[in-house]
């Protein structure tokens, strides 16, 4: 009877990771990390991994980043073929 328990136990562990692993993976990306690299986590980056947190901060920068508007009156840089309007950076 002991063995039946820890079988059962055994089960239903695997099947909580199973979902767990199947929920957590259909996140996206940016999602998933959006608040990594914060924290008491952040400060033993900083100083173990110098690399990876100014990559973070990097990234940060440019997920924050707009494009300019346009002054009103000037022509628009570039037109495409399917008529949108592309901003030159």
């Amino acid at each position: 009877m002991d063995i039946l328990w820890i079988a059962v136990s055994v089960a239903a562990a695997a099947m909580i990771v199973i979902m767990v692993v199947a929920v957590y993976s259909r996140v996206p990306l940016e999602k998933k990390y959006e608040n990594s690299g914060g924290g008491l986590g952040g400060a033993f980056e900083a100083v173990w991994m110098p690399s990876a947190h100014e990559a973070g901060i990097e990234r940060d920068r440019q997920t924050k980043r707009t494009a300019p508007a346009p002054a009103p009156g000037d022509p628009p840089s570039t037109i495409s073929d399917t008529g949108r309007i592309v901003l030159d950076l």
